[in-house]
């Protein structure tokens, strides 16, 4: 049965073979199960609820793919997008989280409804790659700079806005102990790096009471404070339609991106096409919808697949392992908590001293396209620059897309060299001008 529905035999795989990736996957996603409670939290919303929200809709969206696609391709919600969430839209705009998951639910619908109008393929195309390259980069800053501050490495200062704090605190030297081992494990290509590093450093944290034991398994919390709370009709106010934009613009990026680099990874690409590209898109934007109703931030395809497509994974079968350990984390929600929680350090500060790390490694990885802007073209390295710089230096990632626009449309014109940029780029920096003009202030 297991073969007729995945085609196993097709594939050149097995049950085993599926099983043993499924896992894989898992292990090298985990952390998200206890970085984006801890994250939402600070929009203020509910620990627990979110923990059920992320479970749920990682695990449906993650068997849709393999129900749409039949790839071993995992879904849950995006590191950048729960940051945007939180930091550009919550805190930064001061938007209420009803209605930012609003907007993370029409960016998904959108998604959805132009499926058959190929402005989804279109605005791939428009975009120019440097901005492409210098967004996730920009992103990865970001991550990691809240990170550092989570770890209290780097602290507020009133005459340089920030500084390094100290290095001799309890809650500091564990997130470096973190650091340290998740880094090791990732250069040994240890499967489950951030995970078992986490883990390490709770062990540690209960050890020199930097931790606060509150158990392992238990029933999974309510989801009730997060459940169909979103504001569809508050997404709709005209200083939310740049918020819509981003979010479904780096929905498209990371799915798009992810999905074609795992597939070539597992040899699942036809003379440069994708199959079942559109399911696949699907699977994300259906997810994402669902995710918003129940409570949490963007899904997306996950990039950590590549590790079960490297363990022998080909097909949906290794989606559905993968799903049941998201259901099955429910059950953890007191060991989540325990990781996932905060150390009160004094003054109205918290520290995340075992998650921190985990975003300071995240964003490591996410530097690499830094290699890939065109830096001997001034048209092309300014506008990288730019959306780089500003992303974690304003702590907002739709000023950082805006300013990469604006100026690389900007530079186009000057430099006679307009027809190099597609007409969208133009379209789009106009409207992030209108946005500073009339919405921002």
């Amino acid at each position: 049965m297991l073969d007729r529905l995945f085609h196993l035999s097709e594939q050149g795989t097995s049950v085993r073979t599926e099983a043993l990736a499924g896992v894989t996957t898992f292990l090298t996603m985990a952390y998200i199960v206890f970085v984006q409670p801890a994250l939402l939290e600070r929009a203020g919303m509910d620990f627990g609820a979110v923990l059920v929200a992320t479970c749920v809709a990682s695990g449906l969206a993650t068997l849709l793919m393999a129900w749409f696609a039949n790839y071993p391709i995992a879904v849950a919600p995006a590191m950048g997008h729960n940051f945007f969430f939180v930091f550009g839209v919550v805190l930064g705009l001061k938007v209420p989280w009803p209605i930012a998951l609003g907007a993370v639910a029409v960016a998904g619908l959108v998604f959805i409804l132009t499926a058959g109008v190929g402005l989804r393929e279109r605005l791939i195309t428009a975009i120019p790659d440097s901005l492409k390259h210098a967004i996730a980069v920009g992103i990865g800053l970001l991550i990691a700079f809240v990170g550092l501050q989570w770890a209290g490495v780097v602290v507020a200062n009133p005459g340089t806005l920030v500084t390094l704090g100290s290095l001799h605190r309890g809650p500091v030297l564990l997130a470096l102990f973190g650091f340290a081992v998740m880094a090791v494990l990732l250069a040994m290509r240890v499967k489950g790096a951030l995970l078992a590093g986490m883990l390490a450093t709770t062990v540690v944290g209960l050890a020199t009471g930097l931790v606060t034991y509150q158990g392992v398994a238990g029933w999974p919390p309510s989801i009730a404070p997060t459940f169909l709370r979103l504001d569809i009709l508050g997404a709709f106010r005209p200083d939310m339609v740049s918020v819509i934009f981003v979010f479904f613009f780096l929905a498209l990026f990371d799915s798009v991106g992810t999905l074609v680099g795992v597939a070539q990874q597992a040899g699942l690409m036809r003379d440069g096409v994708l199959p079942r590209a559109r399911g696949a898109l699907l699977a994300d934007a259906v997810g994402t919808v669902v995710g918003a109703g129940l409570g949490t931030s963007t899904v997306t395809a996950y990039i950590e697949s590549s590790t079960g497509v490297s363990a022998g994974g080909r097909t949906g079968l290794a989606n559905v392992v993968t799903a049941a350990l998201f259901f099955l984390s429910l059950f953890f929600f007191p060991l989540v908590k325990m990781i996932g929680g905060g150390y009160d350090a004094g003054g109205g500060v918290t520290l995340y001293p075992v998650i921190a790390p985990a975003l300071v490694i995240v964003g490591t990885l996410m530097m690499q396209g830094v290699g890939r802007v065109k830096w001997d073209d001034v048209t092309e390295a300014v506008p990288a620059f730019l959306t780089i710089v500003v992303m974690p230096l304003a702590v907002s990632i739709t000023d950082g897309i805006a300013f990469g626009f604006i100026s690389y449309a900007a530079l186009k014109l000057a430099s006679g060299r307009a027809r190099e940029a597609h007409w969208l780029v133009y379209a789009f920096a106009l409207a992030f001008v209108g946005r500073y003009v009339w919405l921002v202030r």
